[in-house]
């Protein structure tokens, strides 16, 4: 073979690769988009056109900074892999609506300068997808999980108990306004019973099936009350949850949430609740788009709303808002027919609890009709377990009912007995219940004897000398 031959077989040779090297690149799964050292386009395959929807013949010889700067591409990983001199990888989203992860990769010649910039595009669309859809179902797992932990902590087996005319009154109002959706503010002391009152609602409405959301707007700190009611998103704030956090608004979603204390929400927090109950949507933190539920309030607060209006404490608007259905329950003390009942079922419950067959004697009963209650159910349920602790025998007595003489209620007769009384025994029973008092409110010795102008050492020999009778 002479000279000549040889260089057109090393020209067919060379032809042949570059022809199987372009049969290569134009059917690779990926994009491939090729540039010179002066990122000048010289080479774009088929998959290339196919992610991105551009056109090859729009791209070839042009550079990219005219591209960019034409919109045709938003961003250069070639540029940027030849300004930094380094491998480059960047995600970015095309018109197309796929999704891509691009690699721009330097390739130098023996002096070190780039001659060329190949950038691979790989296609993620199905990935990202996947990935959105495992959020998806994660997100529903929690929902569901909270959801079932909110089912676990509520109790339904309470029967309401409603013997007083007043308390029928007040369940009355509370019967003709379950069945529709309207918000109710349900007003009262602390420990009437709001919340039985709002299950009571939420049993006998439509949204039964959905979700009971309790939320105590009291017992929230103030910078964690946003991120629990709206939620946040991902990567929200230093320490929030990689998969983000649903608020208890979107768990509620279909049901009822139970905003009890409303009137302890800061200003700031009544702005964002006014365009929940006004549009019935939440913003996440984080988020960037208005979320749509369909969700019942009933609001309940122990505060003077309209004397926190005009002190603007609570807006106004947000005030409207709420009282759409108010309902007063009244305490315990003008409810007094609802005293026995609410007491036999408290000792029933505690009965069963512990294996007793405790019962009150008709003296411990009246005791407890007689007395004022300032703190409510609350506080009955409190003493009559206290009662069920003190009483050795299975009949509880009046000397069980830890109450204060002076607050019971001045309009009910004396039994004559009551007349004639031991006076040092009953100033040493007074003596320890102020003493358990205080040492239950101070929680040592030293604080409760100092409350009561004890020193220490007397109020540990008087409490025990009391107790044990010596």
């Amino acid at each position: 073979m002479d000279g000549k031959q040889e260089e057109l077989q090393i020209f067919s040779n060379v032809q042949e690769a570059n022809e199987r090297l372009d049969a290569i690149i134009e059917h690779s799964f990926d994009g491939i988009y090729i540039t010179d050292g002066r990122a000048n386009t010289i080479k774009v395959n088929r998959a290339y056109e196919t992610i991105t929807g551009l056109d090859r013949n729009d791209m070839i010889g042009k550079s990219m900074k005219e591209l960019e700067r034409g919109n045709v591409i938003s961003v250069s990983g070639s540029l940027k892999a030849i300004r930094e001199k380094r491998v480059v990888t960047l995600e970015q989203e095309f018109k197309t609506g796929k999704k891509a992860v691009i690699t721009s990769s330097p390739i130098y010649d023996d002096e070190g300068q780039i001659i060329m910039v190949v950038t691979n595009v790989r296609d993620l669309t199905e990935i990202y997808h996947l990935r959105e859809e495992m959020g998806r179902k994660e997100q529903e797992e929690e929902k569901l999980l909270q959801k079932l932990k909110h089912a676990q902590g509520n109790f339904f087996g309470n029967r309401m108990v409603a013997e007083d005319k007043n308390t029928l009154d007040a369940l009355f109002w509370a019967d003709k306004v379950s069945g529709l959706d309207a918000t109710v503010m349900l007003l009262g002391e602390t420990g009437v019973g709001k919340e039985e009152f709002a299950r009571y609602i939420y049993q006998n409405s439509r949204r039964k099936d959905g979700s009971f959301i309790k939320v105590n707007c009291g017992a929230i700190p103030a910078n964690l009350l946003e991120s629990e009611l709206f939620g946040y998103e991902k990567g929200a704030f230093t320490g929030a949850s990689k998969n983000g956090k649903i608020g208890l608004f979107e768990l509620a979603d279909n049901g009822t949430i139970f905003l009890d204390e409303i009137g302890e929400l800061p200003l700031d927090m009544q702005v964002k609740f006014l365009r929940v109950v006004q549009e019935q949507e939440v913003e996440r933190i984080g988020g960037s788009r208005p979320i749509k539920i369909d969700v019942r309030i009933v609001a309940a607060t122990n505060r003077n709303l309209e004397e926190m209006v005009k002190q603007k404490t609570f807006r106004e608007d947000l005030f409207y808002r709420l009282m759409v259905f108010p309902i007063h329950i009244p305490p315990l003390r003008e409810r007094r027919k609802d005293i026995e009942p609410l007491a036999q079922l408290f000792l029933g419950q505690l009965n069963k609890k512990y294996g007793f067959q405790k019962e009150f004697s008709f003296e411990a009963l009246e005791l407890l009709k007689e007395y004022q209650w300032p703190g409510n159910i609350r506080e009955l349920k409190n003493l009559v377990e206290r009662a069920v602790i003190i009483s050795s025998e299975d009949l509880i007595g009046s000397e069980s009912i830890p109450v204060d003489a002076g607050e019971r209620s001045p309009n009910v007769k004396r039994n004559k007995s009551e007349t004639f009384i031991d006076l040092k025994s009953e100033l040493q029973r007074i003596e320890l219940q102020y003493m358990e008092k205080a040492y239950k409110t101070c929680g040592n010795v030293r604080d409760a004897a100092a409350s009561l102008g004890m020193t220490p050492p007397t109020f540990v020999r008087k409490r025990k000398q009391y107790t044990e009778g010596v």
